[in-house]
């Protein structure tokens, strides 16, 4: 597969040598209603590294796509960033002005969206959809940026001449292919992708994430990918997230999470789905329901549906602590955590 008109190679070697790419430090989200206030992303952090794949996973209502709207300032009211900060190259994205986030958007991070059908206008070509994106953002002919859209087609493994089709006439995994050209359209160095996988059958999932893994080792960009699948994330990511109800409860190298879950949410997640291996098992889900963000539950968000809660879990809120090299959790059942918590006064 030729790549044409890529990262140049002294970005990506500069990415692995540096330190984080972008950092969320204590980033807190509300959505307002009638009854008050939803604590949808209440107090995330973590970082993600130059050519780094982030996973981040957990049920629907977890927060996940809101931290991803968050990061690049499209939440629409009654969303509300009420907190926290998130840094890239040294700047606070959330104190940006309209101008910086209009440069920002698209050349620093960009984004591919739930349904390629819907991301995508459908009384417009492939090529005249990437042509727009390519010139909204820099100064570039018609002409030009319509070989440019044909070069990233290609990149994404669609045939130049289909640069004059309509989404309609593109099969679903083409369509998702196209949307992750646009996305690259000016090289930016972090890429989220949310949900990129779905309505898509299992063997173009599989073709999509061979596309993602390769484009990402070719170009040097990092990813924070977004998912419920989490044997999506196995293939692909260097490290993992597991949110519940707006918070990171775990997270870890994506190999160690999987071999040794250690929160009881990530634990029930893992039983929830087929193995990854092979292995018969008996299938289990989570008892009961995902909590109300207008007034969560006391303590540990998931003390309710815990089958290994105890007295400290309904009291004290648990701190995410590392409890071996990389691998942090907020979970009461581990001695780091109830001294980290305690150590904040809660």
């Amino acid at each position: 597969m030729a790549v044409a008109n890529t990262i140049p190679a002294e970005r990506v070697a500069q990415n692995k040598r540096s330190g984080s790419l972008i950092t969320l430090d204590d980033l807190k989200v509300e959505y307002l209603s009638p009854r008050g206030p939803v604590r949808a992303v209440d107090g995330v952090t973590f970082d993600i590294n130059p050519g780094e794949v982030v996973g981040l996973a957990g049920e629907s209502g977890s927060g996940k796509s809101t931290i991803a709207m968050a990061i690049l300032r499209i939440l629409q009211p009654p969303a509300v960033i009420t907190g926290g900060q998130v840094l890239f190259g040294g700047r606070d994205i959330l104190a940006m002005s309209d101008s910086e986030l209009e440069d920002f958007r698209w050349r620093e991070v960009s984004m591919v969206f739930q349904s390629a059908m819907n991301a995508l206008n459908p009384v417009m070509t492939i090529g005249d959809q990437i042509v727009d994106a390519i010139r909204a953002h820099s100064r570039t002919s018609k002409s030009d940026a319509r070989q440019r859209a044909a070069d990233l087609l290609d990149v994404v493994g669609i045939e130049k001449a289909r640069i004059d089709s309509y989404p309609h006439e593109l099969s679903g995994g083409m369509r998702q292919r196209a949307v992750i050209a646009i996305a690259l359209t000016l090289n930016p160095p972090l890429m989220i992708m949310d949900e990129p996988t779905t309505a898509l059958d299992v063997v173009v999932q599989k073709e999509i994430m061979y596309q993602i893994s390769e484009l990402k080792e070719k170009l040097g960009f990092s990813i924070l990918f977004i998912t419920h699948d989490l044997s999506l994330l196995v293939e692909i990511s260097d490290r993992i997230a597991i949110m519940y109800a707006g918070q990171i409860v775990e997270m870890a190298p994506a190999r160690e999470l999987f071999e040794h879950p250690l929160h009881p949410y990530t634990q029930g997640l893992m039983q929830s789905f087929p193995s990854l291996t092979g292995d018969k098992k008996r299938l289990t889900g989570i008892p009961g329901s995902p909590p109300d963000l207008i007034s969560p539950p006391s303590g540990c968000r998931f003390h309710p549906r815990c089958p290994k809660r105890f007295e400290m879990c309904d009291k004290v809120v648990p701190k995410l602590a590392e409890v071996s090299p990389g691998h942090l959790v907020a979970c009461h059942l581990y001695p780091e955590v109830r001294a980290e918590s305690q150590n904040h006064g809660d």
